[in-house]
């Protein structure tokens, strides 16, 4: 099999040759746009034979009309307005999905990244530095939570608003993606943001899942979704009936397990290997039984091998990495 035909078929439900495997991380912030994106996006594919692609998005949400560009106050929540979703740093990671879509056409799976509204917003009420990492998975120690909970304290409509605004203008985005010819995209939700004890039980079900399925909306004609639930979920189950392709959550430092979704999850399962710690401080060997284990627990279900989110790629030896592409050879009967 191909990469294109051996992930369609775990999309299907039937085994592969063996399981397609996949790994991303942020690249250093001056690969985040133009020729040097690009040509970081294929050397990482090419290095590890991967199966398919994520398209790393630190072009991240345009800042346009904010002073500073930072959402410091309620009045700042009414300048955002909806974008075409090809102006400023949309536009330039539109000609990074481009150019990889002309690369690889017809030959590796790509999806784009892309965050829901909320993590955006939040994003947007500190500066952007430009430099980006894997997640910290206990919420609630941020400025950024902080910032949200106040603004939605004061002002819970405009920041309805305000979420309804970026999730239409990211489905703008989406559109043009999907134009320039990526296969999906990979949305990332985190709702340990949002469900907490001072924003109020049910907010994000009232708040943000509409807003998720609008931008999901948008990709409904794409064959290759990919839903992040990204963090400790609080309520993984709400994530289970997203009109994606491919699950994709932290097995192995969040749960749930490969195991337990395998039962009742419909999306594909994208899962298994630990980003925060075998990774880093783990051996090939120890790589390898994980991803076998991974494996196992799926049982007769074809899953995809990945992380459980980013990873720092300055703390993770090479081999590791290495390690996790042959082990599907080895971890296939």
């Amino acid at each position: 099999m191909n990469k294109m035909e051996r992930v369609a078929a775990v999309l299907a439900g039937r085994r592969p040759d063996r399981p397609p495997v996949s790994f991303w991380h942020h690249f250093s912030p001056d690969c985040a746009a133009g020729p040097r994106a690009v040509e970081a996006h294929v050397r990482h594919v090419e290095t590890f034979d991967l199966d398919f692609l994520k398209i790393m998005d630190d072009n991240r949400y345009p800042r346009i009309g904010l002073p500073g560009g930072v959402v410091a106050s309620v009045r700042d929540l009414d300048r955002l307005t909806v974008l075409h979703g090809d102006e400023d740093s949309f536009g330039r990671q539109l000609e990074l999905v481009g150019s990889l879509a002309h690369r690889y056409a017809g030959q590796i799976p790509m999806a784009t990244t892309v965050f829901n509204a909320w993590s955006t917003l939040r994003q947007m009420t500190a500066p952007d530095t430009g430099v980006h990492g894997p997640p910290v998975m206990e919420a609630g120690h941020d400025p950024k939570d902080a910032a949200m909970a106040r603004l939605l304290g004061e002002a819970p409509e405009a920041v309805e608003q305000a979420l309804n605004v970026i999730a239409e203008s990211t489905a703008n985005f989406v559109r043009h993606c999907l134009a320039a010819g990526v296969d999906g995209i990979y949305l990332s939700v985190r709702d340990d943001w949002v469900e907490t004890s001072g924003n109020g039980p049910g907010t994000y079900d009232r708040l943000v899942r509409p807003c998720d399925l609008k931008i999901l909306k948008a990709a409904r004609q794409a064959t290759f979704n990919i839903l992040h639930v990204c963090g400790k979920a609080v309520n993984f189950k709400r994530f289970a009936g997203y009109p994606v392709q491919v699950l994709s959550w932290a097995d192995r430092t969040a749960g749930p397990s490969i195991a337990e979704a395998a039962r009742w999850v419909k999306p594909a399962l994208c899962a298994g290997v630990d980003n925060l710690g075998t990774l880093v401080t783990g051996s090939p060997e120890a790589c390898i039984r994980e991803v076998g284990d991974a494996i196992q627990q799926a049982g007769a279900r074809p899953m995809i091998i990945a992380p459980g989110c980013t990873f720092d790629p300055q703390a993770v030896p090479e081999a590791n990495l290495h390690a996790v592409r042959q082990a599907v050879d080895r971890s296939w009967p």
